[in-house]
């Protein structure tokens, strides 16, 4: 989920580096739109950060009506699955649309805050020189720290024990977040990964501010 800068970008003075911060600017402006028309009446929201075909954004929707659930990806053909699950099921909590984490909290409406943000089976860049490139960094903590209602909760599953722990650390040493042992998990329902994994970690953080 990291916006990463083209590896044919040598220099900030570079014309490809120029488009890119256009295309950026760009994307960013129709996403501000978009997300300003599906939260316009709502102040909280759900955020689940790379939903997939949507298996599991769906169903936690449909057995939680009193929240509204924003699932994001990268793939325009997952989230068109996604959205005939939606369909499918007549739900009107639950949205979906195209957009990287970073750009989505940068966009997000400044009267919505997060209470819950899912992140389930990311992508755990396993090689070192790549971890860098791992949703769950300290300024991505610290982003959803800034939209958060102050008591909300990030729930991370993962099959790669590495990154587990990696998570665990990286929460248990923020300012703003902690590790809620109490807390039992919201929801279950197979997401597409999970089951492809059969094993998997899961914690829960707690935001307080």
């Amino acid at each position: 989920m990291s916006c990463l800068l083209p590896e044919t970008t040598n220099s900030i003075d570079s014309p490809t580096y120029g488009l890119f911060l256009k295309k950026k600017a760009d994307r960013c402006k129709a996403l501000e739109v978009q997300l300003a028309s599906l939260l316009k009446d709502k102040t909280q929201c759900s955020l689940e950060i790379g939903c997939g075909h949507g298996h599991w954004l769906v169903e936690y929707a449909a057995a939680h009506p009193e929240q509204f659930c924003l699932g994001i990806d990268l793939i325009s053909k997952r989230l068109a699955k996604a959205e005939q699950k939606r369909a499918k099921r007549k739900l009107d909590n639950v949205a979906f649309c195209k957009a990287e984490a970073h750009e989505c909290l940068q966009c997000l409406p400044n009267w919505i805050q997060l209470e819950a943000i899912f992140v389930l089976f990311p992508d755990p860049w396993p090689k070192t020189k790549h971890h860098k490139n791992r949703l769950i960094q300290t300024a991505f903590l610290s982003e959803l720290a800034g939209r958060t209602t102050g008591q909300s909760k990030l729930y991370f599953r993962t099959d790669h024990k590495a990154y587990f722990e990696w998570t665990y650390q990286l929460l248990s040493q923020h300012s703003h977040w902690s590790m809620d042992r109490q807390a039992k998990w919201p929801f279950e329902h197979p997401s597409y990964f999970q089951k492809m994994m059969g094993h998997y970690h899961s914690l829960i953080g707690i935001c307080r501010k």
